[in-house]
């Protein structure tokens, strides 16, 4: 049954080199909006109590600002992802669960991530994700008992060692969307064949 008060964070992981892609991705546009930008569009703030955008750019924090979200600057980006994990994660201590809502898949939409915050909430005890055809993707929900394992998250690794470490005692739940919502952009050729109609 869902519950509707347990209290749900969102952290946005926006922090990284891309040293694939070359440059600053996320201020990479498609049709005429940013990586960035297309992101904080889909998180539906109305479904999360707080918003922390975890990042080591100025001009991602004053974006964050502009759509009311909080940012946390990531002073140390080289550490990898784990401590763009922690960063956000201390952020939302006080939440009973925490999304983790990545900025390079520019097809996902505001719609399916309010469906996985509903969908999580019915099965609060487990992992929710969005998934397609049995894969896992993202975003991710993590219940708050998985929250000393993220935070012990050490290098360029992220919540999936968690839920890797956990799938044995089936602690994961996906829901289903189409594949193309779940396409990242690594690489500038990436992009492009995005652009072009011919990644999906």
């Amino acid at each position: 049954m869902e519950n509707p008060r347990l209290k749900l964070g969102c952290v946005v992981l926006a922090a990284g080199n891309a040293s694939r892609f070359g440059s600053n991705k996320l201020l990479s546009d498609l049709e005429e909006t940013s990586l960035i930008r297309r992101t904080l569009d889909v998180i539906p703030a109305a479904a999360f109590d707080a918003v922390t955008v975890v990042t080591q750019y100025p001009e991602i924090e004053r974006l964050a600002g502009e759509f009311g979200f909080s940012a946390v600057h990531n002073d140390r980006p080289d550490l990898g992802l784990s401590r763009s994990v922690a960063l956000g994660l201390t952020a939302l201590a006080d939440c009973d669960g925490t999304a983790f809502v990545v900025s390079d898949q520019p097809l996902l939409r505001r719609g399916s991530v309010a469906a996985l915050v509903d969908f999580w909430r019915t099965e609060p005890q487990f992992i929710a994700a969005l998934g397609h055809g049995g894969v896992r993707g993202n975003p991710c929900i993590f219940p708050a008992q998985f929250y000393p394992e993220l935070l012990a998250l050490k290098g360029d690794v992220g919540g999936a060692v968690v839920i890797r470490a956990h799938e044995p005692e089936g602690c994961l739940r996906l829901l289903e969307v189409e594949p193309e919502e779940l396409a990242d952009v690594d690489t500038p050729d990436a992009l492009n064949q995005l652009k072009a109609g011919t990644l999906y």
